[in-house]
């Protein structure tokens, strides 16, 4: 059974070093607005839960529609469930498009910046059939949106 699970429940890691102090990659990436200036125009990100000056804290619940695939827009919740100013925070999806989603944001003063390391599990419903999806759409979606946020990291902190 735990094979099955294994095989369901995909992981990813994403690392970036950034050239900025830990302290304001920890202002920058815990304040949920900033989540659309690294998210692919065309997923038409758009929070609804009035965030402003709220950043990420434990129990935070987070609203918005996003549009993955197809331009089809999708309701989505986050909750941030684990804060450790200035070194990780998780969100967890509470209502989406995925059967489970856990993302831990991770940060590391390092010489001459700031290590960020996403860890990503997710898993997809509808068993095997998710899993063909996910094998010819979701993964490499997934993958693209931590490849432009690497960019547009690297743009913002240039």
């Amino acid at each position: 059974m735990n094979e099955l699970i294994n095989m369901s429940v995909k992981n990813f890691e994403f690392r970036h070093t950034l050239p900025i102090d830990i302290k304001t990659a920890w202002s920058f990436f815990s304040d949920p607005e900033n989540l659309s200036k690294i998210t692919p125009p065309e997923m038409n990100f758009v929070i609804h839960t009035n965030i402003k000056g709220r950043p990420a804290y434990a129990g935070q619940m987070i609203v918005y529609t996003v549009s993955p695939l197809m331009n089809i827009p999708m309701g989505w919740v986050t909750e941030i469930t684990h804060v450790q100013e200035p070194n990780f925070f998780v969100d967890e999806q509470r209502k989406g498009p995925y059967k489970m989603w856990h993302h831990q944001h991770h940060f590391k003063a390092i010489e001459g910046g700031v290590e960020m390391t996403d860890i990503l599990h997710y898993e997809i419903p509808f068993g095997f059939i998710g899993n063909i999806l996910n094998t010819l759409f979701i993964e490499k979606k997934v993958k693209q949106i931590f490849q432009y946020r690497s960019i547009a990291l690297e743009k913002i902190f240039s």
